[in-house]
């Protein structure tokens, strides 16, 4: 049988690769890594949000390829329902479904403005008004899941949602964006995971740094 893989790029810069690898992780499926190099056209195109067809990440597992991130999250959950990448009530599966869909199409300005970036640290970073609108929506979608589901995940436990934002919580730990202390905790649960943690230390170990992502705007 063909060995699982998972095509990542940039561990500093792709949110989208942070997001299958995340999902992979929560669903335990083992997988080896095959990373695209850093000045590989298309996945400059990924990361630089210039690519009109993402396809990194792409899993690939017993005869099935998958490049999309939430046919990623499906796929997993399909295979390894036990793992619990949705919610098993049907209301809050619907729900969860909404709201990976909600950040894997839109907030556009927030991606564009606040590009992934582990290894950078910019205090007082000026944030547009629009992405301040994608900002605002981004903590009325936790404080939403939060006072339902009472924490310490967007569901409770854990779920594809998570996975989903953390590219997200990681661009408000960069630039410095300030949260009230509920939302601040559950930023904090995320960025604590083990396989953060991991995925963290990989990023700072990359040698080489995307110009165009170094700019303070």
């Amino acid at each position: 049988m063909a060995k699982t893989t998972l095509t990542i790029s940039s561990k500093n810069y792709s949110s989208w690769s942070l997001r299958g690898w995340l999902l992979a992780k929560f669903a335990g499926l083992e997988f080896e890594e095959v990373v695209t190099a850093p000045d590989d056209a298309a996945a400059r195109a990924e990361i630089l949000l210039l690519s009109s067809s993402i396809l990194v990440p792409c899993l690939r597992h017993e005869g099935a390829t998958i490049w999309d991130t939430l046919a990623i999250a499906e796929y997993l959950n399909e295979i390894r329902p036990e793992a619990g990448l949705l919610p098993a009530d049907r209301i809050r599966r619907a729900h969860c479904r909404s709201i990976c869909g909600e950040i894997h199409s839109g907030f556009t300005t927030l991606r564009a403005s606040l590009p992934v970036n582990l290894k950078g640290h910019f205090p007082g970073f000026k944030i547009w008004s629009r992405a301040q609108a994608d900002i605002d929506r981004v903590c009325t979608i936790w404080r939403d899941c939060l006072k339902v589901s009472g924490g310490p995940f967007l569901f409770g436990a854990r779920t594809m949602a998570d996975a989903m934002y953390a590219p997200v919580v990681t661009r408000f730990m960069t630039y410095d964006v300030k949260l009230e202390p509920d939302l601040a905790a559950y930023a904090g649960t995320i960025m604590a995971m083990p396989e953060m943690q991991e995925w963290i230390e990989a990023a700072k170990a990359e040698p080489t740094d995307i110009e165009e992502l170094e700019v303070e705007y």
